[in-house]
């Protein structure tokens, strides 16, 4: 377990019905793991939709999924979800998905990785490119929640179409989910729910507030029996602050509880605003951290 401990920050991205904040009291810089590098073996990534949602009835939405040069077929897969998956499929950016697994697989410092990057939910025709619109959105609705509805969609809709053509492991704790802002309280909340089916979780700038219940985490992780997931929080001291509650604030509560019931977590905690800058600059690092051992591990 590890405690609270000062590192550089993170930025992420637009939060359900509030803006994204660009101020930041540091400048985060991508190391050379968030570079291209052509020595390495690249991973392809592809392009699909999702209309025929029964959890979230009325809804389409894009994905992508990354697939790493190493997979073979033969042995399953490891897998790791992203929310709001466009903020993380390019390979420039904040978060860089495919160079920085292209990297980390490469290296062993990571298993063999697919990726599947999802946006979420919209009501109404699809845009012609992946991003934040169209509007309305079910963003907040799907990630916000504290249910176990979005873990779900991942279990009976998204996951059995990506096994159609892919092995995956089921093991839980090759299988990650992240996200940022509402899609890092949504990472959380399908661990919580579904430890049985992921075990590792990624969370920059949790909406850990009251927007759907989200403050209410804290208090449930001191009374409840400690689940076996393992959690990586980011946050920055100029996120965001709001009717809605005190982002830098939740994290740290968060972390608290993690604490007190003695989970496998960090809190990475810097000066960043409410945006990916930090939590990307530090990506490979978090992920190193995540995955740490999983040589140990049977697929």
């Amino acid at each position: 377990m590890c405690r609270l401990r000062s590192l550089p920050v993170f930025v992420a991205f637009a939060i359900c019905v509030l803006p994204p904040t660009t101020v930041d009291a540091e400048e985060y810089q991508h190391g050379p793991d968030s570079k291209a590098n052509d020595a390495v073996p690249h991973g392809v990534v592809t392009q699909h939709t999702w209309k025929s949602s029964k959890v979230f009835e009325g809804t389409q939405r894009r994905y992508s999924v990354y697939v790493p040069a190493q997979y073979d077929g033969k042995t399953p897969a490891a897998l790791m979800v992203f929310q709001d998956g466009h903020a993380f499929e390019g390979t420039t950016g904040d978060f860089r998905v495919p160079v920085v697994f292209d990297n980390l697989i490469a290296r062993g410092e990571m298993p063999v990785t697919i990726a599947v990057m999802i946006d979420p939910g919209h009501k109404g025709e699809l845009a012609e490119k992946r991003g934040w619109s169209p509007r309305p959105s079910n963003r907040s609705f799907e990630y916000d929640t504290v249910s176990g509805d979005y873990a779900e969609f991942l279990l009976t809709e998204i996951l059995p179409e990506l096994e159609k053509d892919y092995r995956i492991t089921k093991n839980p704790k090759l299988r990650a989910i992240c996200g940022n802002s509402s899609g890092g309280i949504c990472a959380f909340t399908v661990a919580w729910h579904r430890s049985d089916q992921f075990q590792k979780v990624l969370s920059h700038i949790g909406s850990f507030v009251d927007l759907r219940g989200g403050h209410n985490y804290p208090p449930m992780i001191r009374k409840a029996e400690a689940k076996p997931i393992r959690v990586l929080l980011q946050d920055g001291e100029n996120d965001i602050d709001n009717q809605f509650g005190n982002w830098p604030l939740a994290n740290r509560q968060m972390a608290k509880a993690l604490a007190f019931k003695d989970y496998d977590y960090k809190l990475v905690f810097g000066t960043g605003a409410h945006n990916g800058k930090h939590g990307g600059a530090i990506f490979p690092d978090s992920l190193r951290w995540l995955w740490r051992g999983w040589q140990d591990e049977t697929y």
